[in-house]
C-alpha cells in the first residue's frame, strides 16, 4: 500500500483534557485542525483511565460511609451488597457518556480525527500509523499534549497479574481481602478509599514521613486520623524493599522502617508512586526538542518550544501533572497559533485530593512559606464553630487563607473537609482577583453554608469575627 499524505494547519497529538481542549479553540478560531490519539476513545488517560472514573467510584463510596455514619444520629442501614458488575457499570456508563460528548463536538466542529500513532519525520511532518498503514501528514503547527503513564519501581514484578497500577486498579476486576498501596500520594489514597469501601482491608505504605508529603500537614492531619481508622494500616518512613509471588498467587512484600525489616502477604498490590511523561518514541530529535532529564518538554508562557510553531501542553510541560492546567494551556496554544495575544500566566493553579475528607490548596501554602522564607500572615477558621458543617455530622474541617502582609491581598487558599474541592474555586478566584482580606470579609456569603468559612477565616484575620470568640492581644 502506498503511503498518502496529507496537509492540515494545526495536528494536536494526543487526545486528552489539554488536546481536545486545543483543538476545539482552534477550530473555533478557523483553524483546520486534526487530531491523532492512539486509542479509539477520546479524552486521554482523564477522563478513560483518572480522574472521572475514579470520582464516580470515589461518589459510590461516599455515599456508603455516608450512609453507615447516620448509624450516630439515628438511621440504620443493613450491610451493603455489592453488585460488582453494577459499579463497574455506572463507572463505565459516565465514562461513555463523556467520551460521546467529546466525539460529538469534534464532529460539529469538523475537526479530522485520525486514531494511530504520531511520531515526527520534520519539523513539519509526521509519520502517522494507523490500523491502515503509515501515513505522511504535513502542518503549519503542531500541539503535543500526549499525557503521562503511571510511574514504576525498577525490580518490581510488574508484570504480576496481581501487581496494579492506578490503570489496572480502576478496571475494577475483583476486590481482594487484602490490598497494598505503594505511595501515600492522591492516587494511592483516593485508591485506597474506594477499594476500603468495597470491602477490602487496605494497608498503605508511605517512604516519606507524611502522607501527601507535598500538602500542608495541618490539612493533611484530619484525612490521617480518619484514614487510621478506615485502613487497617498506614505505614510512614518506610520502604518496600522486594515484592515475591507466592504458589497461590498471593505476594509477599518485604518493608524496611529504618533498621526494621519485616513481612506480609497481600492479595494484589497496587503501585501509586507519581507518573511520568509521555515523551519517549515522539522522533523529537528530528526537530531539534531536547526533553530534560525527567522527559518533560520545555516550553515558554506560549507554550512554545524551542521551535515556535511546535508547541507542548499538560503533562509532558512538567509538574502539576493536573488536567485543569492542561486543558488551560491547551486553550492558550491555539489562541496563540490563531494569532491572538495570549500567554500562560495564571497567578494560581489549584489542587484537589478527593479523599474523604477531601483536601484541597491554591497559591502558596504555609510549608512552601517557611521553606523558602516568603512572609505571611493567616486567618484561620475551624469548621467545629460552622453550623453546616455540625449539621452534616463533620466537625474535622478547616479553611486558612495566607495573606501578604503588607497589602493584606490573599497569596494562598487551603481546605480540609467534605467539598473543599468545590470551595477552593472562591479560593483561585480571590488570587486572580487581587482581593485582600477586607474584600472578603465583607462579602455577604449564604448562611449556613461551608462557603461561609471562607468568609470566616478573613473575619478572622481582619478581627471582626463572631462565630468565634478571640481575645484581643493586648
Amino acid at each position: 500500500m502506498s503511503k498518502t499524505t496529507n496537509h492540515t494547519e494545526l495536528v494536536v497529538i494526543g487526545a486528552g483534557p489539554g488536546g481536545y481542549a486545543a483543538a476545539f479553540r482552534a477550530a473555533d478560531l478557523g483553524k483546520e485542525v486534526t487530531l491523532v490519539d492512539k486509542n479509539q476513545e477520546l479524552g486521554g488517560v482523564c477522563l478513560n483511565r483518572g480522574c472521572i472514573p475514579s470520582k464516580a467510584l470515589l461518589h459510590i463510596a461516599k455515599v456508603m460511609d455516608e450512609a453507615t455514619a447516620l448509624k450516630k444520629h439515628g438511621v440504620l442501614y443493613g450491610e451493603p451488597a455489592i453488585d460488582l458488575d453494577g459499579v463497574r457499570g455506572f463507572k463505565d456508563k459516565v465514562v461513555s457518556q463523556l467520551n460521546r460528548g467529546i466525539a460529538q463536538m469534534a464532529k460539529a466542529r469538523n475537526i479530522k480525527v485520525i486514531q494511530g500513532t504520531a511520531t515526527f519525520s520534520s519539523d513539519k511532518s509526521l509519520e502517522v500509523e494507523t490500523v491502515d498503514g503509515k501515513h505522511e501528514l504535513t502542518f503549519d503547527n503542531a500541539i503535543i499534549a500526549t499525557g503521562s503513564r503511571p510511574s514504576t519501581i525498577p525490580g518490581f514484578p510488574m508484570d504480576h497479574k496481581n501487581v496494579l497500577t492506578s490503570t489496572g486498579a480502576l478496571k475494577l476486576e475483583d476486590i481482594p481481602e487484602r490490598l497494598l498501596v505503594v505511595g501515600g500520594g492522591y492516587i494511592g489514597l483516593e485508591m485506597g478509599t474506594v477499594y476500603r469501601s468495597l470491602g477490602s482491608k487496605v494497608t498503605v505504605v508511605e517512604f516519606m514521613p507524611n502522607l501527601l508529603p507535598g500538602a500542608d500537614q495541618d490539612l493533611v492531619k484530619p484525612l490521617h486520623r480518619k484514614l487510621k481508622k478506615d485502613f487497617e494500616k498506614i505505614y510512614v518512613s518506610t520502604k518496600v524493599a522486594k515484592i515475591e509471588s507466592e504458589k497461590d498467587g498471593s505476594l509477599e512484600v518485604t518493608f524496611e522502617a529504618g533498621d526494621k525489616i519485616f513481612n506480609e502477604t497481600f492479595d494484589k498490590v497496587l503501585i501509586s508512586v507519581g507518573r511520568k511523561p509521555n515523551s519517549e518514541d515522539l522522533g523529537l530529535e528530528k526537530v531539534g526538542v531536547t526533553p530534560t532529564d525527567r522527559g518533560f518538554i520545555s516550553v515558554n508562557q506560549k507554550q512554545q518550544t524551542i521551535v515556535p510553531h511546535i508547541y507542548a501542553i499538560g503533562d509532558i510541560t512538567g509538574d502539576p501533572m493536573l488536567a485543569h492546567k492542561a486543558t488551560h494551556e491547551g486553550k492558550v496554544a491555539a489562541e496563540v497559533i490563531a494569532g491572538l495575544p495570549a500567554s500562560f500566566d495564571a497567578k494560581a493553579i489549584p489542587a484537589v485530593i478527593f479523599t474523604d475528607p477531601e483536601i484541597a490548596w491554591v497559591g502558596l501554602t504555609e510549608t512552601e512559606a517557611k521553606e523558602k522564607g516568603i512572609p505571611y500572615e493567616k486567618g484561620e477558621f475551624p469548621w467545629a464553630a460552622s453550623g453546616r458543617s455540625l449539621a452534616i455530622g463533620r466537625n474535622e474541617g478547616r479553611t486558612k487563607i495566607l495573606f501578604d502582609p503588607e497589602t493584606k491581598r490573599t497569596i494562598g487558599v487551603g481546605i480540609v473537609g467534605p467539598n473543599a474541592g468545590d470551595l477552593i474555586g472562591e479560593g483561585v478566584l480571590a488570587i486572580e482577583m487581587g482581593a485582600d482580606a477586607e474584600d472578603i470579609s465583607l462579602s455577604i456569603h449564604p448562611h449556613p453554608t461551608l462557603t461561609e468559612t471562607f468568609a470566616n477565616a478573613a473575619e478572622v484575620y481582619e478581627g471582626t469575627v463572631t462565630d468565634l470568640y478571640i481575645p484581643k492581644k493586648i
